[in-house]
């Protein structure tokens, strides 16, 4: 009696078709007919009608699916009708003999007329429409508001194309991006995945599948740094000091490299080569300026930068980059490191800059950025495998204009979002502050994974950024629960509401929120605790 009542609410129209745009219409809906859908069992049709729910109207040959942007009630007549605006989202065939759904596909080539009937969509339906094309694809989750109904999202056309993850802190962004990293990872074990990750989160989820770098054991040559990166680390200076700094840095760090066997093997080289020199070349090459100067020049410019590098030699936070170890030409066995070349069962580097010190922070995420985009300059002509280069808090190091700070990691990220995919790199941005990011980076993202945003700013910064289509799922935005999203782009056929599937303790972040009461209810033990943490910090990473 059930069922037969299910197929009586699908069979039944729910509303009536009153205008029609391109991009949406508007409908008048049945109130009596939706209340009678609310006691459904299907879940689809319980939510027909409903804002961010499906409806399907009746065409010539086939179905349009049309999902339900916002209502109102009707004050005309007997105000047993509700208004409803609807935006299309693709069409599909009839059966001729069942009526179900078939070869769906989204656009519109045939709209409706005023007067066309508007059904629920029901789960079969939505089964139909949602189910995978063939293309290699990962499942994520499941499709709201069913229960059963599985999100797969296209890989190649994901990564092809970039894609962003966006969330206000607390909604489950990190856990979120570790499962979809999980899942590629899982359906390519052979990739390249490269992920800065700013607060250490990751390094608890990828233990296994994954290698883990930080200030430990990263060992990044400071000789891989281009000349404008010197510079940043380098040269504290403004105006026109600045500018007498950086021809003296040129000239001396052109001669350092010069030094090397290896440039003298390869001709002509420039100051931005990444042939490596000695730290104590470049010192004594800037002494050697100076002592050439008449008695009438300036010297500051020459102690300034004489003084910065023996500080960055005897600090031992900067170890991991400026020791007298890292000489070495180790730049092949470095990247094939940082980009798991052989990836070895391990697919993803997590390059955790948590331990970096904030003045460099920006400039090593701009050398491995740059790393990965010169590779793939260099290698267009080998059988290289593409990069996934994944950037946590990415409105850190692409700022939009009123943020910018003039740092290099800005540039090169902004310049692998617009070129990237012709050398073979996709990007993902993950960021809880979509407004904050530079203006053209988030556009050049084809598919956009949005989860609960809080702010005004950042909503209506996404739905500038979404696909027409898509503009009446986004209302529904700061709704979302914990762990729910709305996907739209390149990897999903048409735009869908998921809730993420739970991951395994294991395969999470460290990124759970504190309980204040549970932790302030123990006590004992805190002050070797505080003595512990006194010695850590006086150390520095010693």
């Amino acid at each position: 009696m059930r069922a037969s009542r299910s197929a009586d609410n699908a069979s039944q129209p729910i509303g009536v078709v009153l205008e029609i745009a391109g991009s949406g219409s508007q409908i008048a809906l049945d109130l009596l007919r939706l209340n009678d859908c609310m006691a459904d069992t299907d879940p689809s049709i319980a939510l027909a009608g409903q804002v961010g729910s499906q409806v399907k109207i009746k065409t010539q040959d086939g179905w349009l699916l049309a999902s339900v942007r916002n209502q109102r009630q009707d004050r005309r007549g007997d105000g047993n009708a509700v208004i409803a605006n609807i935006d299309f989202m693709g069409e599909g065939l009839e059966e001729k003999l069942t009526g179900k759904i078939h070869s769906f596909r989204r656009g519109v080539t045939r709209y409706p007329i005023p007067g066309a009937l508007c059904y629920p969509a029901t789960t079969e339906d939505l089964r139909q429409i949602y189910a995978s094309d063939g293309r290699s694809s990962i499942q994520i989750g499941t499709v709201y508001p069913t229960t059963d109904i599985r999100a797969g999202m296209y890989i190649d056309a994901m990564l092809g194309k970039h894609f962003a993850l966006l969330g206000s802190t607390g909604t489950g962004k990190s856990t979120s991006a570790a499962l979809i990293l999980h899942r590629i990872c899982e359906a390519a074990p052979q990739g390249h995945i490269l992920m800065i990750d700013p607060h250490g989160e990751y390094s608890a989820a990828f233990r296994n599948t994954g290698r883990i770098f930080d200030v430990s054991n990263l060992q990044m040559p400071y000789w891989l740094m281009n000349f404008e990166e010197h510079c940043e680390v380098l040269l504290k200076s403004t105006g026109n000091d600045l500018q007498n700094d950086k021809d003296i840095l040129a000239k001396c760090l052109l001669a350092a490299r010069q030094k090397n066997r290896l440039a003298e093997t390869m001709g002509k080289i420039t100051v931005d080569s990444p042939i490596p020199y000695l730290l104590s070349d470049l010192t004594n090459l800037v002494q050697d300026a100076m002592g050439k100067l008449d008695k009438a020049t300036n010297t500051a410019p020459f102690m300034r930068i004489k003084t910065k590098i023996d500080e960055l030699k005897q600090d031992p936070r900067y170890q991991f980059m400026f020791s007298g170890m890292l000489v070495g030409d180790t730049m092949a066995d470095f990247i094939g490191k940082i980009f798991r070349m052989p990836s070895d069962g391990s697919p993803i580097a997590i390059i955790d800059v948590s331990g970096v010190p904030s003045d460099i922070t920006s400039t090593v995420v701009a050398v491995l950025s740059r790393l990965v985009f010169d590779f793939a300059i260099w290698s267009r002509n080998e059988s290289t495998s593409p990069i996934l280069l994944v950037c946590e808090e990415a409105h850190r190091y692409v700022p939009s204009e009123k943020n910018a700070d003039g740092n290099s990691v800005g540039r090169v990220l902004s310049r692998i979002a617009k070129e990237g995919r012709k050398y073979g790199i996709s990007l993902g941005l993950i960021t809880q502050r979509p407004s904050d990011l530079a203006e053209g980076v988030l556009s050049q993202c084809g598919t956009i994974i949005s989860m609960r945003l809080n702010n005004d700013r950042d909503q209506a910064f996404v739905k500038a950024a979404m696909p027409e289509g898509a503009r009446g799922f986004l209302d529904s935005i700061p709704a979302l629960r914990n762990r729910e999203c709305i996907i739209c782009g390149e990897g999903v056929s048409i735009p869908i509401r998921v809730s993420f599937d739970a991951l395994e303790e294991s395969k999470r972040p460290a990124s759970e929120d504190p309980s204040f009461v549970e932790l302030w209810n123990r006590g004992g033990g805190e002050e070797d605790m505080v003595h512990r943490t006194v010695q850590r910090w006086r150390a520095q990473g010693a």
